[in-house]
């Protein structure tokens, strides 16, 4: 490592921002010391409040200079020396808003990790915004020290497999691991120094201080595996990300942070979205060198006049009119796979863009239609659509709230949101559709509490801060819940009632009776056009309001309802293919309602098919049996001539079949039978005025006088 040569012009300088995070204590801002040979104004804890809590409260910013690696000189021919700036991020769970607005500005991270401690709770929400927001990691296992000489290369192997443990399901589970020792002896032996020293402009390299074990390995690493840094200077939007903001007396402020997107020149007009002024560049600076131009990836200070120090302290700078105000937004989302919480429509969130963390009501829907249309995290179904103005113009309004890392590394597809889609309403994110967990792509609307600045494209991490930081023993757990890409801009008061989330209703009754038989002329089946069906409707039911809808049987049919059929909530269904169901079977209603129609109007999807034609069945009519009468009575006599075959009279006298009133002699040929001797007889005529009838048996009745009998009509 070495101090920059100032023989070396700003431009042919290549920076890349390398973010330093860890847990709480794990000995980042010992390793930036270690490696830093050039500090800026806000390195090393130098804050008051930094020093009497002995802990990093905020971004440190320091760099070191290496030559530039063979793999990076085939890219940047026209740089010579590479800046390694050390974004020092806090590591305490309460300073998550800073951690998340600090690995928003670099290229690559640099994960410390405690190597007697091991992995920790904020190490694994380092681990997730390293996911979202960097292409590589290099992790470094600090304090090996702390591992007698004897026992040291077992438990530095043993600590290096818990960390691959760590990282296997993630992209990163091929990394390089190195165990350090940014100070040997102790932290405080790092954190200790010349006070005047370290609060000049530039100091020479702290090795010499202190003793440190394979910092030169972890160097060669990263000077080795560093990834091509992302560097387009063509972009038309500038966008600066605002991390520190003072005066200098007679100079004017000065606005220290890190390019994301574009360049700027000295004398340009910078606005300040939040403030809603502009102001021209008076002067800019790289760690206190003086530049003309600066560009995506330069950490740089930018002074400016008639500008109040303190009306910003973080924040954005941009080019004019590049940046929108969004009062909300949709989001194409993804749950981060450590957040073990439901997240809940109607949840507030908090949002972070860039260095500005903001609460967000969140509302999602789409995981469904996502996987039903089969997008994967490429989007190549519908890419994310120019706006309607200029090329030029629409491209100045998408942009970048990050820097190495954006909503494409965080596999977050770019995709278009329409508006006359329907989607099925949801109560909250799933984690999982047919009973198949997956990480599911959903659509989010954001409702920002305050309006946002930034621009469309943008990368976003919504977190539950509310809740209580893991615990150490809860160390594969964190507050980060998902991250987005802002895909369109919408006012959430009127937007809001646009979206098509519906829920799905349905009904069902059953075929009560059947119309006439057809057979269908294309395929020879017995079907039914027309049935009656019955249950689905209450008899007071107004059935305009349901004819026209569709129906289906269990065979997947379609038919219309007609209207009603008789005045008992029974109603007539036309199938134009006919139907092979059967009387019982169901007949099913589905629709859906709109979360957002008052009126509460029933929709349909279902198409009637076209219709087939066939031929009515003439069926043949089968003989009704008729149900036979039985009226008893009384034999009260024995008439008629005896048979000589057996002895028996020809004819009675029976009583009890008829009343006085009755015309006998329109029931001459009735039937009549003796139960108890099975003998059968017909009605010849009346005898008397009583109602009693003469029977006359062919063969004879042996009957005595007094036994029942029965007449059949």
């Amino acid at each position: 490592m070495a101090t920059i040569d100032v023989a070396v012009p700003p431009e042919e300088v290549l920076n890349v921002n390398v973010g330093v995070l860890g847990h709480v204590d794990s000995g980042k801002t010992s390793l930036v010391k270690t490696l830093s040979t050039l500090l800026s104004t806000a390195a090393l804890d130098k804050s008051k409040q930094s020093r009497q809590r002995g802990m990093t409260l905020d971004l440190g910013f320091s760099c070191f200079f290496l030559d530039v690696p063979t793999h990076l000189a085939e890219k940047y021919p026209e740089k010579s020396k590479l800046q390694m700036t050390l974004v020092d991020c806090p590591g305490h769970a309460s300073l998550i808003r800073t951690i998340i607005g600090g690995s928003q500005i670099i290229d690559m991270v640099l994960l410390v990790v405690d190597a007697y401690k091991g992995w920790q709770a904020q190490t694994t929400e380092c681990l997730v915004l390293a996911e979202l927001t960097s292409p590589h990691i290099i992790v470094a296992l600090n304090k090996i020290d702390m591992f007698s000489p004897s026992e040291r290369e077992g438990r530095l192997e043993k600590a290096k497999q818990d960390v691959w443990r760590r990282l296997k399901k993630t992209r990163f589970s091929n990394c390089t691991l190195v165990g350090v020792s940014a100070c040997v002896g102790g932290e405080k032996a790092a954190a200790a120094g010349d006070e005047e020293g370290q609060h000049k402009s530039t100091i020479p390299n702290t090795n010499s201080n202190h003793d440190t074990l394979n910092v030169d390995v972890l160097v060669k690493k990263l000077q080795e595996e560093l990834p091509p840094p992302k560097r387009d200077f063509s972009e038309p939007t500038f966008y600066f990300s605002i991390d520190h903001c003072f005066p200098i007396r007679g100079q004017g402020t000065v606005l220290t942070g890190t390019v994301l997107s574009g360049k700027i020149d000295v004398n340009a007009m910078l606005e300040f979205p939040t403030l809603g002024f502009e102001r021209k560049v008076k002067s800019m600076q790289m760690f206190r060198r003086k530049v003309q131009q600066i560009g995506q990836g330069d950490r740089a200070g930018i002074c400016v006049s008639n500008l109040d120090s303190k009306l910003l302290e973080r924040g954005i700078a941009a080019s004019p009119g590049a940046v929108q105000l969004l009062k909300g937004a949709i989001a194409v989302v993804r749950k981060v796979q450590y957040f073990d919480g439901t997240l809940k429509c109607g949840s507030k969130f908090h949002v972070s863009v860039g260095h500005t963390t903001i609460m967000a009501t969140v509302t999602f829907w789409g995981a469904h239609e996502f996987e039903k249309n089969g997008v994967t995290e490429n989007g190549e179904r519908n890419v994310l659509p120019q706006q309607s103005q200029s090329k030029n113009k629409a491209k100045a309004l998408l942009g970048h709230s990050s820097l190495g890392g954006d909503a494409d590394m965080a596999g977050l597809p770019r995709i278009k949101f329409d508006f006359e889609q329907d989607f099925l309403q949801q109560n909250s994110l799933l984690e999982e559709l047919d009973g198949k967990s997956s990480n599911l792509l959903h659509w989010a609307m954001l409702d920002f509490q305050t309006p946002v600045y930034c621009p469309l494209d943008s990368l976003i991490i919504g977190s539950r801060l509310d809740v209580e930081a893991p615990e150490a023993s809860s160390s594969s757990s964190c507050r980060l819940a998902f991250s987005g890409r802002l895909v369109e801009k919408i006012d959430p008061a009127i937007d809001a009632n646009r979206l098509k989330l519906y829920s799905p209703k349905a009904r069902s009754g059953l075929i009560a009776k059947l119309g006439d038989p057809y057979r269908r002329d294309d395929d020879e089946k017995m079907v039914r056009y027309e049935v009656f069906g019955d249950d689905l409707f209450k008899k007071e039911t107004n059935m305009k309001i349901f004819t026209g809808m569709k129906v289906v049987t269990k065979y997947d049919e379609v038919g219309e309802i007609k209207g009603s059929f008789g005045t008992s909530g029974q109603f007539r269904v036309w199938f134009p293919q006919g139907t092979e169901a059967v009387v019982g079977d169901e007949l099913i209603l589905e629709f859906k309602r709109y979360l957002n129609d008052d009126k509460k109007i029933m929709y349909q999807d279902i198409v009637l098919p076209p219709e087939r034609v066939g031929t009515r069945v003439e069926m043949q009519q089968k003989s009704k049996k008729k149900k036979v009468k039985i009226v008893n009575g009384e034999v009260v006599s024995l008439k008629g001539d005896i048979l000589e075959s057996n002895g028996k009279h020809t004819a009675a006298i029976i009583q009890g079949f008829f009343t006085p009133d009755v015309n006998i002699r329109e029931r001459i040929g009735v039937k009549v039978f003796i139960p108890s001797t099975k003998e059968e007889g017909k009605i010849v005529g009346s005898f008397g005025k009583a109602g009693k009838c003469k029977v006359s048996f062919a063969d004879g009745i042996s009957a005595n006088v007094g036994t029942k009998a029965e007449m059949h009509s």
